[in-house]
């Protein structure tokens, strides 16, 4: 793999064509992903973070079997740097045994696209927003205090 990384604008872009195909419900497509792609999925009911394009297909696939016509969308795209993409986001479904809204337990997450040579190698999915920004702050100052 190389050490280069893609331009921020096509990471963007990659990023929204993504979305493009979750808004729709359309969850199938996996060309955007890397075959070693490390999967996160923060704050969710079962913590197994799978690497790989198989265990992201069955994660994604057991999680979207828990709820009724799951919908999610993007509300703000940010480029935090030369690989990475924040987006901010709105759930919203019904458990399909619970019954329960997901927008009851507030929806609004934030997700990180980790993108190197136009593919995704990490992707980090957190249910909470304030969490996730938390953890993107931290990481920053991290970087800062070892003066990177």
């Amino acid at each position: 793999m190389s050490e280069q990384a893609t331009e921020p604008c096509a990471n963007l872009e990659l990023v929204r064509s993504i979305y493009a195909d979750w808004e729709r419900g359309d969850f199938s497509s996996v060309g955007w992903a890397h075959p070693e792609i490390e999967f996160v999925f923060n704050g969710g009911p079962d913590p197994v973070n799978p690497t790989g394009l198989a265990g992201m297909v069955e994660r994604f696939r057991d999680f979207l079997s828990a709820w009724e016509a799951y919908h999610i969308g993007a509300e703000e795209y940010r480029e935090l740097d030369s690989e990475r993409v924040l987006v901010l986001t709105r759930s919203r479904a019904r458990g399909k045994t619970s019954g329960l809204e997901l927008g009851q337990l507030g929806g609004t997450g934030a997700n990180v696209f980790h993108i190197r040579d136009g593919k995704v190698i990490r992707l980090v999915l957190d249910w909470d927003r304030a969490h996730a920004l938390a953890e993107l702050w931290r990481e920053g100052y991290e970087g800062w205090a070892r003066g990177a």
